[in-house]
């Protein structure tokens, strides 16, 4: 039961969270190589992909506070978290992700567009201050 609860957790959190194979990568990648701070260099050979692109999925899992900004180096990101509940959810994340592949990026791709997704959440955030 605690597998299934456990799984459950990560398949929520990868739904409401990440946007992207990407972005759940570079979290990832940042998770397990704490405390290291990344540039968008590194992260954009690590990933595969362009710098702009790189930056573009560091900025966006900052502004979830998922991760961090170096408030003392510019353009460089770091696992911020201390908080034993998302450590272990991230490690979970990870854990499931490596032997689930298949099926947890099927789940990302079948999600909303992050275009239709962010749109989504601007109405709810002027809708609660409504």
């Amino acid at each position: 039961m605690e597998g299934d609860t456990r799984r459950l957790q990560v398949d929520r959190f990868i739904l409401a969270e990440i946007d992207s194979v990407p972005h759940l990568e570079a979290l990832l990648l940042l998770f397990n190589s704490r405390p290291k701070i990344w540039s968008i260099d590194e992260m954009g050979q690590a990933l595969y992909v362009r710098n702009e692109v790189a930056s573009k999925i560091l900025e966006s899992l900052v502004q979830r506070s998922l991760i961090a900004a170096s408030p003392n180096i510019l353009e460089r990101f770091f696992y911020s978290q201390d908080e034993e509940n998302r450590n272990q959810l991230l490690q979970d994340v990870d854990a499931v992700y490596r032997k689930e592949v298949v099926r947890i990026s099927s789940m990302i791709h079948s999600k909303a567009s992050a275009g239709l997704r962010d749109f989504a959440r601007a109405f709810r955030i002027k809708k609660d201050k409504e």
